[in-house]
């Protein structure tokens, strides 16, 4: 299992249970633009790109290397970010997938080629191509900063932002909490569960 394979075995509900933080946690709102999406890990490449302007992102499929996964900040949601033909030069050229703080376009394209795209949603208007934003340098997406290398983890259940600095304590103490849960039968868990809630009641002194 390669650095980044390991990344993409755990959801990230294990990443919380192993104590990331919430505010690493991008908002709800940017979700998988098609069911079923494979779950996708890799070194986040960032991008930002002015209002109506998808020039950087367009840019940045030709200079992530393979296996990164693009992450934007797009300037707004009126206008698409990227539509088919990107996401399957992307995709031909390695790339994981896309995390994109905006909206898409031809999103049947995508699917049927199976690229993995994380968006708040689709508009069928084109961004313009005429200024310049940023590579590569610090971000917020989704209301989460994302530095170059960080570890981003995505799938169905939302997109977790591991600072790169801590990517193996993280990735550790999730690992033993998906562990600690594939041993536990449900009876086991429910049997602990039942005993925990009645407890916390009894501490806040709840009677009925």
């Amino acid at each position: 299992m390669n650095d980044f394979a390991k990344f993409a075995a755990l959801s990230p509900t294990f990443y919380a249970d192993a104590g990331l933080k919430r505010e690493q946690f991008m908002d709800m709102s940017i979700r998988e633009m098609w069911q079923s999406i494979p779950r996708i890990a890799g070194p986040a490449y960032t991008v930002s790109c002015p209002p109506g302007d998808n020039l950087m992102l367009h840019a940045a499929i030709y200079r992530a290397k393979p296996g990164s996964v693009i992450v934007v900040r797009a300037g707004d949601t009126r206008y698409a970010m990227s539509g088919g033909n990107v996401c399957l030069t992307a995709q031909q050229r390695g790339i994981a997938g896309f995390v994109i703080d905006g909206v898409i376009r031809d999103v049947a394209e995508v699917r049927d080629a199976e690229f993995p795209v994380f968006a708040r949603g689709v508009s069928p208007v084109p961004g313009k191509k005429k200024v310049l934003g940023t590579l590569n340098q610090p971000i917020i997406c989704g209301g989460v900063t994302v530095n170059p290398g960080d570890i981003i983890v995505a799938d169905e259940e939302g997109i977790a932002v591991i600072p790169g600095s801590q990517r193996e304590d993280i990735w550790l103490l999730a690992k033993q909490c998906a562990d600690k849960d594939e041993t536990r039968t449900l009876a086991e868990w429910q049997a602990n569960h039942c005993t925990k809630i009645e407890q916390l009641l009894q501490n806040l002194q709840f009677e009925m």
